[in-house]
């Protein structure tokens, strides 16, 4: 990211709604939103297949757990919007995998989600990028992820319906066909 150019252009965009970017408390406002627009969106930095690679620490699942699915339920993310840059919160991700010999360690489950969260995100983009991330690191092609998730383009803005969620579903592979894979997510 180029920090100086979104510190030059957060200073102008204070200018255009009519704050003095000179004033004591907004001196320091470019600097900072700089720093966290690269916090925030640390995950446009990385590809998914660099993101699974990344995150692609597994174990051997044993004869007993090699064909029997894992879900991680209620991951924390969020993530903003690409149509407003407006923050999609309060969401949760469930995500099932079917391990082939092998699982992910269940930190970098949760580690996936957040990075593919910190990039400019449409809900729907975001379980497809899981899925697609998931399925890389653990070796998999049986995936499925539910994403329900708040919008402030929806709750704060536009039609201010505070009580709005939106919930998305990605399935690849067995999780497809499977009504029971499916019901695991739930």
């Amino acid at each position: 990211m180029d920090r100086e150019k979104i510190e030059y252009h957060i200073r102008g965009l204070l200018e255009a709604i009519g704050e003095d970017p000179e004033r004591e408390g907004l001196k320091e406002t470019p600097a900072r939103v700089a720093g966290m627009l690269e916090e925030v969106l640390e995950g446009t930095k990385y590809t998914n297949h660099e993101i699974a690679q990344m995150f692609s620490k597994t174990f051997t699942a044993g004869e007993r757990g090699a064909d029997e699915a894992v879900v991680m339920r209620d991951i924390t993310v969020f993530s903003y919007c690409e149509h407003h840059m407006a923050l999609m919160y309060d969401m949760t991700v469930n995500v099932g995998y079917i391990p082939r010999g092998r699982v992910l360690g269940l930190s970098k489950i949760a580690r996936i989600c957040d990075m593919a969260a910190k990039r400019l995100q449409l809900q729907e983009r975001l379980g497809r990028d899981i899925a697609e991330i998931i399925s890389e690191a653990a070796g998999t092609p049986d995936v499925g992820v539910k994403i329900v998730g708040s919008h402030s383009c929806m709750t704060a803005r536009g039609i201010h319906n505070p009580s709005s969620r939106t919930e998305t579903r990605t399935y690849l592979g067995q999780f497809r066909e499977s009504r029971e894979l499916k019901d695991l997510l739930n």
